[in-house]
């Protein structure tokens, strides 16, 4: 058997054929799982074509209920724990808390025709294929502004018992980076599983000219993803160490989001989570984007949409977050830079919200305005999504934080003894909820100019 192996006889062949039949195969699965990267329409031979349409259905007639009814004024202790459950044909659909979605939608300028038209149209959603490591289901609306994500049944517990204080948080920072969700459900098959989902707005939207997509951590371990092959309509999202070597160029409003990641990864503190993400796009500004002076006309409509709720009527326990998208999308996309207030005013400060109150409305309504460096305020851009996207010099930054559903538990302690053992001296995903803040907030600190 010695002589064998060290001729390599044919014991030693043998192996090494099953070795590089099981290689082959292990490569010929990657390859596969390379290839299905990115956005696939679920039409009628997909796998979910019929779900989706059921959650069309359900979603439709959830939204309707909200169009028929009277806004109110003020949300109750009873809105955060209502469940509302509508029987269809050949499915049931609940939906969690409807009062309150509704109120934060309405807050961030989506009115509910517009919210029922992006997710019941007859268009096919989208399946988005990630190389992600969570069993969750992801799908786009055809329109790419809404995200669905199955959820399992603890996540959508953890976020319903803690959706008042994330409405607190939205309502004490409007412009606040967390993901925006914007309804909880869940879709009861017979004889299926239940399948728990909730909807949130695209960090990345619209997503035109986008040419790198970022997942970010503040660790190393297992941080790396291959680049898609040059010129492929793949959609990789990168990691860590494949933005190593780059910057987030924001000059002045570099302070803004450096304070913004505090405040916002502070709170997920508070509720003992970790594993959550920095997600980052960027994109190229054009020339006339890059080179635009403010005219002070725009600087006041700029100026009232960062200053002003948004067109919900409802005051009290909401979380007005100013963030309308104008009606007219001929309006040229401006310079992000609060610096464009010196091409407008003559002015040297880059904090224009706190300095322009002013211009925000009636002399009464501007008694009212809350404290604007309190809050973190900042100029938002004439675009949509406004509140995740934020222009440096020559590029444009669509940012945001996702996945805060992981509580720090006996289970994810025990794997971060488990991870000290099998990378000493690196850092990895798995750390306590005040050092994952910390090191984010170190990264981004580090990663900016």
């Amino acid at each position: 058997m010695e002589m064998s192996a060290a001729a390599g006889g044919p014991g030693t062949s043998g192996r090494r054929q099953r070795s590089g039949t099981v290689k082959r195969r292990r490569w010929g699965g990657l390859r596969q799982q390379w290839k299905l990267l990115g956005l696939f329409e679920i039409d009628q031979q997909h796998e979910f074509y019929g779900l989706t349409c059921m959650m069309k259905e359900g979603l439709a007639a959830a939204i309707q209920s909200t169009v028929d009814s009277a806004p109110t004024n003020e949300l109750s202790d009873d809105d955060f724990t209502l469940e509302v459950t509508q029987i269809h044909k050949d499915f049931t659909m609940e939906t969690f808390a409807g009062p309150v979605f509704a109120s934060l939608r309405s807050s961030l300028g989506i009115t509910e025709q517009e919210y029922q038209q992006s997710l019941c149209s007859e268009n096919c959603y989208l399946q988005f294929i990630s190389n992600s490591k969570s069993k969750a289901d992801f799908f786009l609306t055809n329109d790419k502004r809404l995200f669905l994500k199955t959820q399992n049944k603890r996540e959508i517990k953890f976020l319903l018992a803690n959706l008042k204080i994330y409405m607190e948080h939205l309502r004490t920072y409007p412009h606040s980076l967390l993901v925006k969700f914007l309804g909880v459900h869940r879709i009861q098959i017979p004889c299926r599983q239940k399948k728990y989902f909730i909807v949130m707005q695209s960090v990345f939207y619209p997503d035109d000219r986008i040419n790198a997509r970022y997942d970010i951590k503040g660790c190393e371990v297992s941080r790396w993803t291959e680049p898609a092959p040059e010129g492929s309509q793949i959609i990789v999202v990168l990691k860590d160490l494949n933005f190593e070597g780059q910057f987030i160029t924001l000059d002045c409003q570099r302070p803004w989001l450096l304070q913004q990641v505090e405040i916002d990864t502070h709170f997920l503190r508070r509720l003992n989570v970790l594993d959550y993400s920095l997600l980052l796009a960027q994109q190229p500004l054009h020339h006339d984007e890059r080179h635009q002076s403010l005219s002070f006309a725009t600087l006041i409509m700029r100026t009232k949409k960062s200053v002003n709720p948004g067109s919900s009527p409802i005051h009290a326990n909401l979380a007005a977050v100013p963030g309308a998208v104008l009606e007219d999308d001929s309006i040229l996309p401006l310079s992000e830079t609060d610096c464009g207030l010196k091409h407008a005013q003559d002015t040297s400060s880059c904090n224009s919200p706190q300095m322009c109150p002013e211009h925000a409305g009636p002399v009464s309504d501007a008694a009212k305005l809350p404290d604007f460096k309190a809050q973190n305020r900042r100029l938002l851009p004439n675009l949509k999504n406004p509140l995740h996207i934020v222009d440096g010099p020559e590029q444009r930054y669509f940012i945001g934080i996702i996945d805060i559903f992981t509580v720090y538990s006996l289970k994810k302690r025990l794997e971060y003894l488990w991870k000290r053992l099998r990378h000493p001296g690196r850092s990895f995903s798995t750390v306590s909820p005040q050092t994952y803040c910390l090191r984010l907030c170190q990264w981004v600190q580090d990663h900016t100019k």
